[in-house]
């Protein structure tokens, strides 16, 4: 291992240089993170999930920074251009755009007005103008006339030596790294509307209303609105600009530019006492300068600006999207009870799906009990017949279009006292039924039914039900679709996979699609996984997994902790104690006299009279003996919180029903960087803008919301043309 690497990593992170060179030798190793999280805590100091992911991807920024740099030098030697100063100051570089802005002068470029003017001899003139030796411009210039190379004037003459020195300017590390500081810290973000545009799509335009004549910092410009502002100028109803003062910027590019000897190279201080030019020189060089602010060097730091801002803004939505799809994967699972499902629709009829504690399609049925139909006795019959037929135990309702009104005709069907009626939020159901997916395990069926089935699943464990959705399908990010595809897919895999193997996997009864987000997993094996279980029946023991085609001895250990097997013949195999320290579970029970089994559940004697400093080893530590004996507490424990019900305002249905001042039971649905939605059942999930989220000043959305929250909110605005509903949590 590179303990350059190492070295620079550890630099970036801030995390001890032990931790920082396991997790790199780990993962090179073919560690998954959740396995090192979990079962190499000694060897990584105890860091976390989060830290661990940050290790990774300084490392893979470091990298990526030292193979540009190396590419850069190999180009600079073939081309002979690299001297002693120049080596080392790429060396030094720890930033992409140090490295870019050291190489600029040198590297390959199409033709450009300054090396047309060097194709004309122009650049000796240029060299004089800025020498402070050139009292005579006028004369200097006669002497470089040469009709022959499209000189044919003075005028021309120094219009070519301007463009060579504006060139020469805009290509000055220190000049681009002044303007850098410059831009970041005094740019103003400014949109305006484009008229033609909104005038053909009134529409369409409305949505970017706010920011027709908008102006303010960048300092202080929330991603959001980068995004936002963004998507507008794609789309053609904006303009966008990040500048700032002009008078500033030039007086900064003069300041460096005027002076004898010629603009800093990338090699000189910015700073320091020099002598100014003077005279018609100065002149030419003044006006050199304006033209590379203009023309070449607005537009540049520009660009890398809006660059900048907006990665930085994609980073915040792709956080917050992964933060979000975490609280909803780990929504409270109803658990393994037997459930009806019911997908609402009025002219086509409520779909019906029995679905085992095991998540099985025992049958389905479609009934009629809303508008147009309004068959609601013998769909209540129905629905009776399934629940006692079936020993139903919850029914779960789609909360789209009829929801409301499908929870309203259960409350009234008499169903027994014993079963709950539930609103599922049945976001991405629709792509899911119509998967390659859905298809394969329902290919006998429609896709009303594989719906249906989605959202009765969904009650009983939304985690193994949502991991068959792509995450942009289930609604709960912001500017999902306008940032970087593959980022926000690596983000929401890594997200999925965190919370899988936080949860653990069942491993007879998972799907393919669950199995493959198990450590060390993916979907080859997970098909073949399957394929095992259905050609040899439920597996009896984790060490069967080393039977599974494909499945080797590094696949095993890096899932086996990961998978559970309720009723094995050892008990160590229904919870997250993994294989490699059965042994010493069996020592601690011979210890004290006991199998096993005897050392599992609550308030165990035999396990309290255990010494865990005992078994501490080199490869041992506290930190894994804790977690086996909490593991034996509450063997295969469920992070998850318990499962709760809701209901909305009885006496609330569409916008129409709200008046300002309601005091509403809601449930949190989105959470960004301005505010959190919340869903009080009327089909319009209304806005609780950061500044209504509490009594006091908050930051950041996610420190006072969760998603899927139950909160109370107050109505304080309805603008029913608009579909905007204003809400607040404050209790004052």
């Amino acid at each position: 291992m590179d303990d350059a690497l190492i070295r620079a990593v550890t630099l970036e992170t801030g995390l001890p240089e032990r931790g920082v060179r396991a997790v790199i030798e780990l993962s090179a190793s073919g560690a998954t993170v959740p396995f090192i999280a979990r079962y190499r805590k000694e060897a990584t100091g105890e860091l976390d999930e989060e830290e661990i992911r940050g290790i990774l991807e300084a490392k893979e920024k470091t990298a990526a920074l030292w193979k540009r740099r190396e590419s850069i030098l190999d180009s600079l030697k073939e081309r002979d251009l690299l001297s002693a100063d120049l080596e080392k100051a790429l060396c030094q570089a720890t930033t992409l755009s140090e490295l870019e802005d050291l190489y600029l002068p040198f590297r390959p470029k199409r033709k450009t007005r300054a090396s047309t003017a060097r194709e004309a001899g122009l650049e000796p003139l240029a060299e004089l103008l800025v020498s402070g030796r050139c009292d005579d411009v006028d004369a200097a210039a006669a002497d470089f006339i040469d009709p022959d190379k499209g000189i044919t004037s003075v005028g021309d003459a120094l219009g070519g030596a301007r463009d060579i020195i504006a060139e020469t300017i805009s290509e000055s590390a220190a000049v681009r790294a002044c303007l850098r500081e410059l831009f970041a810290r005094k740019a103003m973000f400014s949109a305006i509307s484009v008229k033609k545009r909104c005038e053909e799509d009134p529409k369409g335009s409305a949505r970017f209303r706010d920011y027709f004549d908008w102006n303010e910092a960048v300092k202080g410009v929330a991603g959001h609105r980068v995004l936002a502002v963004r998507r507008g100028a794609a789309l053609g109803f904006l303009r966008w600009h990040l500048l700032p003062s002009e008078e500033e910027a030039l007086l900064s590019v003069k300041h460096l530019s005027m002076r004898v000897g010629g603009v800093p190279s990338s090699l000189e201080a910015s700073e320091g006492p020099h002598t100014p030019l003077h005279g018609e020189a100065a002149k030419q060089v003044s006006s050199a300068a304006e033209d590379a602010y203009s023309r070449l060097l607005a537009p540049s730091m520009e660009t890398e600006l809006k660059s900048v801002l907006v990665a930085r803004a994609e980073e915040e939505s792709i956080l917050r999207f992964g933060e979000n799809l975490r609280e909803l994967l780990l929504q409270p699972p109803l658990g393994p009870r037997s459930v009806l499902a019911l997908d609402p629709g009025l002219r086509t009829g409520c779909k019906l799906a029995v679905i085992s504690a095991g998540g099985e399609l025992l049958e389905h049925d479609v009934i009629y009990p809303l508008p147009p139909q309004n068959q609601k006795a013998g769909a209540a019959r129905r629905v009776l017949e399934l629940i006692a037929q079936y020993d139903i135990e919850a029914v779960a309702v789609g909360n789209g279009t009829g929801g409301r009104e499908s929870v309203d005709f259960l409350k009234e069907a008499g169903l027994p006292a014993s079963v709950s009626v539930v609103s599922v939020d049945e976001s991405g159901a629709s792509v899911y039924s119509a998967s390659p997916l859905a298809r394969e395990e329902f290919p006998d069926q429609d896709v009303t039914v594989r719906g249906a089935v989605s959202i009765g699943r969904r009650l009983q464990d939304p985690l193994a039900e949502l991991v068959k959705i792509d995450p942009k399908s289930i609604g709960v990010g912001q500017y999902q679709h306008d940032v970087d595809q593959k980022a926000l897919k690596k983000a929401l895999d890594q997200t999925v996979e965190s919370c899988v193997n936080n949860v653990g996997v069942e491993l007879n009864s998972a799907s393919v699609r669950l199995l493959s987000y198990v450590s060390g997993i993916g979907e080859k094996l997970a098909s073949s996984l399957i394929a095992f279980r259905n050609g040899n029946g439920p597996f009896q023991s984790r060490s069967q997994l080393l039977s599974v085609p494909g499945l080797g001895p590094k696949a095993y250990e890096q899932a086996a902790g990961f998978l559970r097997i309720r009723g094995a013949n050892n008990p160590l195999d229904a919870s997250a104690v993994h294989p490699e320290r059965y042994a010493l579970v069996e020592k601690m029970a011979a210890t004290v006299g006991v199998s096993v089994g005897d050392l599992i559940g609550d308030d165990n004697k035999a396990r309290s009279t255990i010494d865990l400093t005992s078994y501490m080893d080199e490869h041992t530590g506290m930190a894994t003996l804790r977690d086996i004996m909490a593991e034996l507490e509450k063997p295969g424990r469920d992070p998850r919180s318990p499962f709760e019900l809701f209901s909305f305002d009885e006496g609330v249905r569409s916008p129409e029903d709200l008046r300002e001042g309601m005091v509403l039971p809601g449930i949190v649905t989105n959470i960004t960087s301005f505010g959190a939605f919340v869903d009080i059942g009327v089909h319009q999930d209304g806005l609780v803008h950061i500044s209504h989220l509490a009594d006091h000043f908050v930051k950041d959305p996610a420190e006072v919301v969760r998603l899927k929250q139950q909160v109370q909110v107050k109505v304080i605005s309805v603008d029913l043309e608009r579909r905007r509903i204003g809400l607040s949590m404050k209790r004052e």
